[in-house]
């Protein structure tokens, strides 16, 4: 009995682990062109027996497409095709623990996510409700799930949500756009294959890729800020530039771009984002538009905040002739714009890191509406 008082008092948080966060990271990842060959034999120690199948999330873009086909499927695994088209959503996610449950009588041996940041966050979050019980909506938050998900696996087939390597799955619940914050959200290995990349849309690769860099712009420039995250960012960012600024190969383009989200996701797991991606969250929340595109139709308008940051990126539109959609906000109603405002300042962590504890006195209805109505 003695024993276990003692070592329940050990669990017990102190101040300085309140203080000093003990996060996550990804424990495996594998690199390399042609990498993803490896995947079978990554999974198959991870199996529990023949009865307990691997589940692939895979983007439903790749339906017909050779990668298919080298995806290691055996036994009774299944391959589910997803479309990206729409932002993930926690019905969503409810719906596909649903359907796992009621085909297979053994929880899976693990999730495998193929795609973007929608199929990695969609992943994420099924490996997380296939252990814990109610709806996906119920742990939109910060440190709300308690239970081990199960072994869950990334692989990003376009570069730059950073979705590879972060503790959150952000999702569309019934009413607000927010992650799943938690440590058990962090995958337990990563396969980053740059050839995976190859063939996306130059839009999307750009969208994609200004998430990334806009990541490394609000972690640089919060109140978070540490040698830690500072590291990751400024690395992520000298690579942004390579990427979006210089004339190199196709090639080291993907393979700069992979490692730029990579390092860009590491920055913000030990800070946070910021004005961005917490406007953009009310815009995606009301309109469903894309994450990294939301986040560029704001970027462009915070000077105030991000000067240098905002310059660098208009040079990265002009050098690819990129051309944002205008009069987005233009024919929403006052209550829709009222909640694209609601839902963007309930993201306090995000403009505690811009603008410190005090934002709430420089952050107003009046300045988010006036931004909002320019894009």
């Amino acid at each position: 009995m003695e024993v276990k008082k003692e070592i329940a008092l050990k669990n017990i948080p102190t101040k300085a682990s309140q203080e000093y966060r003990n996060f996550p990271m990804v424990p495996r990842v594998v690199y390399g062109k042609g990498s993803f060959n490896t995947l079978g034999d990554i999974l198959m120690p991870k199996r529990k027996h023949s009865e307990a199948p691997m589940i692939y999330l895979v983007d439903d873009v790749f339906e017909g497409n050779e990668l298919i086909n080298r995806i290691p499927s055996i036994f009774c695994d299944q391959i589910i095709l997803i479309s990206a088209e729409e932002e993930p959503k926690t019905n969503q996610v409810d719906a596909l623990v649903s359907m796992i449950r009621e085909k297979f009588t053994e929880l899976p041996s693990g999730i495998i996510g193929i795609g973007g940041g929608t199929l990695l966050d969609l992943s994420k979050a099924v490996a997380i409700m296939l252990t814990n019980k109610g709806s996906a909506s119920e742990y939109q938050g910060w440190d709300l799930v308690h239970k081990q998900s199960i072994y869950h696996v990334g692989i990003p087939t376009i570069s730059g949500t950073g979705a590879e390597v972060s503790r959150t799955t952000v999702l569309l619940g019934p009413e607000k756009k927010l992650g799943i914050n938690s440590d058990f959200t962090t995958f337990d290995q990563v396969v980053l294959d740059p050839e995976l990349t190859k063939g996306v849309p130059k839009e999307q690769w750009f969208y994609t890729g200004m998430d990334c860099f806009i990541h490394c712009i609000e972690s640089l420039n919060g109140t978070f800020l540490n040698a830690f995250s500072k590291s990751y960012g400024e690395k992520s960012l000298e690579l942004c530039k390579e990427v979006f600024l210089e004339d190199i190969s196709e090639s080291d383009s993907r393979e700069k771009l992979m490692m730029a989200s990579w390092h860009g996701g590491m920055s913000i797991a030990y800070s946070q984002v910021g004005v961005a991606h917490a406007m953009s969250y009310g815009l995606g929340y009301v309109l469903g538009i894309k994450h990294g595109l939301g986040n560029c139709l704001v970027f462009q308008y915070l000077e105030e905040f991000y000067p240098q940051g905002v310059v660098l990126f208009n040079k990265m539109l002009s050098k690819h002739q990129i051309v944002l959609p205008t009069g987005v906000c233009t024919k929403l109603s006052e209550s829709e714009m009222d909640t694209m405002i609601s839902v963007a300042m309930g993201m306090e962590p995000l403009w505690e890191n811009a603008l410190g504890k005090n934002w709430k006195s420089l952050i107003t209805v009046k300045k988010l509406k006036a931004i909002y109505q320019k894009i």
